[in-house]
């Protein structure tokens, strides 16, 4: 007969593992210490090492440093299929990175670029022919203080970040103008749990119940449109509260809300 591989030692649960199932028992709770501990500047997350022929893609608050991938910022490691990481933290100032949707303001028009404020550390730039189907026969004309919806392009240390209003195809998707409605500013904490899955409470509670229209900026910023400025007013004061509630608070009150619009 074949020894069990639990054994019971004083009332203490012993679990005889395998060396190939002690391996992996040993992988996931690394992940897990990785994913659900706070991370600080100097921490090593990845080693480069044992990872050949892996494409990965590093978000804010991380770099490479040889063969292995260190945080720059404390706070939560984050990861999105197929090979995306960052750290998540909530601050008030952003740290552009490749790839970010980014809510923007016209500050300044040039010949060749529009001078864009994302509330980064410097202004990014916005290239007159980064639109959908763009030639120097119809460059848009933007205003200073128009509200655009852009993604970041280039973000490397020392310059100015770099905009585009299309996608990786080259198709204007959901970028460009934000006519109407209010922008409202918040964390960056915020702004990730608003894009995050499961719908932030609040926002799919009052989506649920009003109609109006939303744009999150990962950069610390959001734009709400609705038919009637109270309800532009309502939303986005509701959002920016729930920054400072727990999940069962933020659920309390976002009954209470909806009771008070009935």
């Amino acid at each position: 007969m074949e020894a069990s591989p639990v054994k019971f030692v004083d009332q203490l649960v012993v679990i005889i593992l395998s060396p190939e199932n002690l391996l992996f028992f040993m992988r996931i709770c690394i992940l897990f210490s990785l994913f659900f501990a706070i991370q600080v500047p100097g921490d090593v997350i990845l080693d480069l090492s044992n990872m050949a022929n892996q494409t990965l893609k590093l978000g804010g608050g991380l770099r490479q440093d040889g063969d292995s991938i260190c945080v720059m910022k404390a706070g939560k490691l984050r990861f999105m299929k197929p090979n995306k990481y960052w750290v998540e933290s909530s601050q008030k100032r952003y740290v552009p990175s490749a790839g970010d949707n980014v809510l923007g303001v016209v500050v300044d028009t040039k010949p060749e670029n529009f001078l864009v404020d994302i509330k980064g550390p410097a202004l990014a730039f916005l290239p007159v022919l980064s639109f959908e189907g763009g030639t120097r026969r119809n460059i848009p004309k933007f205003e200073v203080g128009t509200l655009l919806y852009v993604r970041v392009v280039n973000a490397n240390t020392g310059m100015n970040p770099e905009l585009t209003c299309m996608d990786a195809n080259g198709k204007a998707a959901e970028y460009g103008v934000l006519k109407d409605g209010y922008m409202f500013e918040s964390s960056t904490g915020l702004s990730r749990m608003l894009l995050s899955s499961p719908p932030h409470p609040v926002l799919e509670g009052l989506g649920k119940k009003l109609s109006f229209e939303i744009a999150v900026g990962i950069n610390g910023r959001f734009w709400v449109n609705a038919s009637q400025s109270s309800t532009v007013i309502l939303v986005g004061n509701a959002i920016q509260k729930s920054e400072s509630l727990s999940l069962v608070q933020q659920k309390i009150y976002l009954e209470k809300l909806l009771k008070s619009i009935q």
